[in-house]
């Protein structure tokens, strides 16, 4: 049984025992976290190895960005708001938001950063150090087994430029605790009431 393999049936145990009906499973996205939809319940399932994730943080993140206002997506109201824990994976159960057309046009997406930009700026919760996120970018450019789609010219590639990134924030003064709370969104989708973020996991603290 695959890794890949074994996480689904995780998160379809997980979901299964909390009421919800989830007898197929499709791929959203397979990188450092495996991004699922579960059928038929429609939820939006992210699961990891524990131990290589931050699913609490993106739990307690998403929770209080929420509050505030910001277009992120929710987690799953008919399920408890945790991390929840299956034959070694974490997994964490979001609202799934199916993808309406039209794209989100520039301006939109724009706007809904300003939002969640301007929430960020209001939560308090403990947020990982920027150069935490390259350390950790670092380990998977550096494991075949975590990145094997990257060819051997990548990795030198993609080495070099997040050693320049690090020495860059080190010559800012960045690198720490510093005031300004930013997050990488990378990925969104528009539904009917707008562009929503689903990636809390990249919130960090670093230079302004």
């Amino acid at each position: 049984m695959t890794d890949v393999t074994r996480a689904i049936a995780a998160a379809t145990s997980v979901a299964a025992s909390l009421d919800l009906p989830a007898n197929d499973a499709i791929v959203l996205h397979n990188s450092n976290k495996l991004a699922l939809r579960l059928m038929p319940c429609d939820v939006f399932a992210r699961v990891a190895p524990v131990g290589q994730e931050v699913a609490q943080f993106e739990v307690d993140l998403a929770q209080r960005l929420t509050e505030v206002g910001c277009p992120v997506c929710p987690l799953e109201p008919r399920a408890d708001p945790r991390v929840h824990t299956r034959d070694g994976f974490a997994v964490t159960l979001w609202t799934y938001y199916e993808p309406v057309t039209p794209h989100t046009s520039p301006v939109d997406y724009a706007k809904a950063l300003e939002l969640l930009h301007a929430g960020m700026r209001e939560v308090d919760v403990p947020s990982p150090r920027f150069t935490d996120r390259i350390t950790e970018a670092e380990e998977v450019v550096a494991d075949p087994d975590r990145s094997p789609e990257l060819t051997d010219a990548d990795r030198v590639f993609l080495s070099g430029r997040l050693a320049s990134l690090r020495r860059a924030i080190d010559d800012r003064g960045g690198g720490g605790g510093g005031g300004h709370r930013g997050a990488q969104e990378g990925k969104g989708v528009r539904e009917e009431k707008g562009a929503v973020f689903f990636s809390p996991q990249k919130g960090c603290l670093g230079a302004p």
